[in-house]
């Protein structure tokens, strides 16, 4: 079964971009313009790819916080007198 879930066109700087999203029964399929910036659309992949492999996590931001600062903190200690002389 395919779906198509959107089709958008978009005129920037006189040039029209097309943009189609599909769904089947294993994948979504994000169609776009080749013209598209490729550092923005690698922004775009690993912001998905984040979504997806923390789709079932049941942490909650705060935990995340706390263990993002303890990981800063410990790398900070053991770094530092290597980067400060």
């Amino acid at each position: 079964m395919l779906s198509i879930l959107r089709v958008e066109e978009v005129e920037l700087n006189n040039t029209k971009h097309n943009m189609i999203i599909e769904r089947t029964k294993k994948e979504v399929i994000i169609r776009l313009s080749p013209s598209v910036d490729t550092k923005g659309l690698q922004q775009l992949v690993d912001y998905l790819t984040y979504k997806e492999a923390t789709s079932k996590s049941k942490a909650k931001q705060l935990d995340v916080d706390n263990l993002a600062k303890e990981i800063k903190v410990g790398w900070w200690a053991k770094n530092r007198s290597r980067l400060i002389k």
